[in-house]
């Protein structure tokens, strides 16, 4: 028989699995891999979470949608925090995210390099080196870097050579 606490508890995880990130909201924050935890602390919630950068702008907002989705769903009371340890990586974005991102016309990140990078110095490359990404529109890896930074600090811009249109891409991390 399942008590009530744990029927709380699973209805929680699913609701704050389902919050969208609001930079880009074709996924969730569970897609992502910023939703940690969801667990009981003496009859309260507590929502963990972890930015993807740190000082994220984001972070407050997402704070305060899944804070506002369990209290309004009567789950309270709810306590977000947010921890840094172990830092977020792009590797914690699901598949799904990564279809998501896709579909929408973001290019996903590619896995992350664990050991050295290899690093050369040119300004042919264009910025930020060699990196190629798949256009998510035409699927061709010839694409180029047009910019580090795009609407948020996660994000570059690029242009596929192919199909000649630009897209932003999650950068990894």
């Amino acid at each position: 028989m399942v008590s009530p606490a744990e029927t709380r508890l699973a209805a929680a995880r699913r609701i704050a699995a389902g919050i969208p990130d609001p930079e880009l909201p074709m996924v969730t924050v569970a897609d992502l891999g910023i939703l940690r935890d969801v667990r009981m602390d003496d009859g309260s919630l507590v929502v963990t979470i972890t930015p993807t950068y740190s000082g994220c702008p984001a972070l407050t907002e997402i704070a305060r949608d899944l804070h506002g989705a369990l209290t309004e769903a009567g789950l309270g009371p709810v306590t977000v925090q947010t921890t840094l340890a172990p830092a977020w990586t792009t590797d914690w974005i699901t598949a799904e995210g990564r279809r998501k991102l896709e579909a929408a016309g973001v290019a996903p990140p590619g896995p992350v390099r664990h050991g050295p990078v290899p690093l050369t110095l040119s300004l042919s490359q264009g910025v930020g080196g060699p990196a190629r990404s798949r256009c998510p529109l035409c699927g061709s890896p010839d694409t180029e870097l047009t910019a580090a930074f795009s609407g948020t600090a996660c994000k570059a811009l690029r242009r596929c050579r192919s199909c000649g249109e630009p897209f932003e891409q999650v950068k990894e991390l």
